[in-house]
């Protein structure tokens, strides 16, 4: 009896353990939501570098608009190498659909400490298996996403901010993925260089975007017939 006892002891130990930490990720969670909330909306210039050993793309300067909770449109004369999971870091989009989070660690990240949390999707039809969330613990804003895919591997997503953080908004964004997994974006229009292909290259199989957001204009009321247009990127 004693024995049993103390698998029964141990079960429940474990089980309070874990939903100890999913109550504590869910409430840091709902702290990173509310701090996003005071955005409704905002349209921001954006300057996009892409870093791709065997691709050469011109530097790229584009209009990002987005409104709560997922609306993206994106306009630019020359289209970048910019995947879609890397347009929109609001925790709504990045939380959305039923799930599951479990509190990780307390850590450091370049300096900040951070909560790291992990986000795994509930739904079948998710296209993710596996998000991780650094989360800044004194201002709940979301500085690094790692997220595993079904399709297109793994990519990162670096945020930075200014010290002078009037809304959760990065000043910068770095996107890193690999290359061999990643589907290129129909209408991509880098040049490949002479005598490369994808899955020729051997220079490198991560790939970097960089992009940094100027003069954003928040809370304008953009209409949603923007949203209903086709991304420019003619």
């Amino acid at each position: 009896m004693k024995i049993i006892y103390k698998i029964f002891l141990l079960l429940f130990i474990i089980t309070a353990a874990g939903k100890a930490q999913s109550e504590k990720a869910d409430k840091i969670l709902n702290e990173v939501i509310q701090k996003f909330s005071i955005v409704k909306d905002y349209i921001v210039d954006i300057n996009i570098k892409v870093d791709v050993s065997f691709l050469k793309v011109p530097d790229t300067k584009a209009t990002l608009y987005f409104k709560e909770p997922d609306k993206i449109h994106f306009e630019s004369k020359n289209f970048a190498l910019l995947p879609k999971e890397g347009l929109n870091f609001s925790p709504t989009h990045l939380l959305r659909g039923e799930h599951s989070a479990f509190f990780s660690k307390d850590t450091l990240l370049d300096g900040n400490p951070v909560y790291i949390i992990k986000v795994i999707p509930l739904s079948e039809s998710s296209k993710v298996v596996l998000t991780t969330l650094w989360i800044d613990k004194n201002e709940f804003i979301i500085r690094k996403v790692e997220s595993t895919t079904k399709l297109n591997g793994t990519f990162t997503i670096d945020l930075f901010y200014d010290n002078e953080l009037k809304y959760p908004l990065p000043s910068k964004m770095i996107f890193s993925f690999n290359i061999e997994k990643m589907n290129f974006p129909r209408g991509f229009t880098g040049d490949m260089e002479d005598g490369e292909t994808k899955s020729s290259s051997k220079k490198s199989t991560i790939g970097k975007v960089f992009v940094n957001y100027s003069d954003y204009r928040v809370n304008t009321n953009i209409p949603d017939s923007i949203f209903n247009k086709k991304d420019n990127n003619q």
